[in-house]
């Protein structure tokens, strides 16, 4: 492994949440960082998602019963969590792995690693705001788990003990009758809900746009539009990225290109198992009345969240490659999900419609650690549906890995070395 000293250039490719963390967290330890992205600082995934903030999310996707809900999904085009029946190779080693994974004890050995980085991540964003003072609509007010039916209620109910019991963590819980009197944007006659009042929310746009703003204060480049074309290797090193902006040299090189980061596997000989996770948002004018919390309705798996100047609905969940299209329909279905438990669940005033690839890997974990070819190589990726939670947690844990610092949280579960231990099928499949 090649460390890095004060001074070394780093060169991070890919500007979305993830890059701009490691890009401070970099500059903090006295290198000199260029950001470079194909598109513009925070364009795709870190666009226009709901902005939580959440250590609540502790369990990953690859819950028992993912696997039953991916299958049924196949037949239902509308469902919230769908795989779009497709020819793929990659998809379908995915899934396989991903289906191996779907038991309690593989769900709680990769919750417990969650925890830890999501708590990490809590504890730098919390000093990260209070250091930089950005104004980016970070609140913490927790996050509002709103159920409908008694069903759903007690079910939910199940999944905070199983929580309470395996990761310390349980949330207040607030009966039907009492919600009106929390938030009045609520309907009258839910079942209740659950308030995980450790949780926080930001405008994810506005907190890039600060941040890069500071950053490039301090010197660091951001380049957009740049396109990675091919990346010249020589003897265990990368030498240079070849972009659509010119060569480009450095030291030391961080791919944190999210879903994209998946199309370097073969160039930086690693696997790097990622699918795209489309998900949806629809950031209209604030209702009246309008929520007060940010929240979650877990039974129509979509999230609200009220900004000062505005208000975004988002969600769902699709295996379609790298689709770019926006369905009316799933727009449509994001509007429909809030009004079952919102007085006013949407306004006539639009501004914006987005979609975004959420980097996913079969496993839950983001892949954070040294490409295991190559000296001066890192990967900062993979963070699936989390990857606003879990920025500040990996640019601290990526700086300390560069430089030899002993880790503040067991690194050893995000390395990129451990899918060299999966099956021969995923080397295939993902190279």
């Amino acid at each position: 492994m090649n460390q890095a000293a004060t001074g070394d250039r780093v060169l991070v490719v890919g500007a979305g949440i993830v890059g701009i963390a490691c890009a401070h967290y970099l500059t903090k330890i006295g290198l000199r960082v260029t950001v470079v992205d194909r598109n513009v600082v925070a364009g795709e995934c870190s666009h226009a998602n709901c902005g939580y903030v959440c250590p609540s999310h502790v369990l990953p996707l690859t819950e028992p019963a993912a696997l039953r809900v991916a299958v049924k999904s196949l037949f239902n085009p509308r469902s919230p969590f769908r795989v779009k029946p497709q020819w793929s190779v990659s998809l379908t080693n995915w899934m396989w792995q991903f289906a191996r994974r779907c038991n309690n004890q593989q769900m709680l050995t990769a919750g417990r690693h969650l925890k830890a980085i999501l708590d990490s991540s809590m504890s730098e964003y919390r000093q990260l705001i209070a250091d930089e003072d950005f104004d980016c609509d970070w609140r913490n007010d927790g996050l509002l788990y709103v159920l409908l039916t008694a069903h759903g209620f007690d079910e939910f109910a199940k999944g905070d003990d199983f929580i309470a019991e395996h990761f310390g963590l349980r949330a207040r819980r607030i009966a039907g009758d009492d919600l009106q009197a929390l938030d009045p944007a609520l309907k009258p006659g839910l079942a209740g809900a659950f308030h995980y009042t450790g949780d926080s929310s930001v405008r994810p746009d506005r907190l890039a746009r600060v941040w890069t703003e500071r950053l490039s204060d301090q010197g660091v480049e951001f380049v957009e539009q740049c396109e990675l074309k091919s990346i010249v290797r020589e003897s265990g090193r990368i030498k240079t990225l070849v972009t659509s902006k010119g060569d480009m040299a450095a030291d030391h090189y961080v791919v944190a290109a999210g879903a994209w980061s998946a199309h370097m596997a073969r160039e930086l000989q690693c696997q790097i198992p990622i699918q795209p996770g489309k998900g949806y948002s629809i950031t209209m004018d604030r209702p009246d009345p309008c929520p007060a919390y940010p929240m979650l309705f877990p039974e129509h798996r979509v999230g609200m969240t009220p900004f000062r100047d505005g208000y975004r609905l988002g969600s769902m969940m699709e295996f379609v490659g790298f689709d770019t299209t926006i369905p009316a329909y799933r727009i449509e279905q994001l509007r429909a999900s809030a009004e079952p438990y919102l007085i006013s669940p949407h306004t006539e005033t639009v501004h914006e419609t987005w979609y975004g690839w959420r980097p996913m890997t079969w496993d839950s974990l983001p892949i954070i650690g040294q490409v295991p070819a190559l000296a001066n190589a890192w990967l900062a990726t993979g963070h699936n549906m989390l990857g606003l939670s879990l920025a500040t947690g990996t640019g601290r844990l990526l700086g300390e890995l560069m430089t030899g610092t002993p880790p503040h949280i067991d690194a050893a579960a995000y390395s990129p070395s451990r899918f060299a231990r999966s099956s021969r099928v995923g080397v295939a499949a993902t190279n």
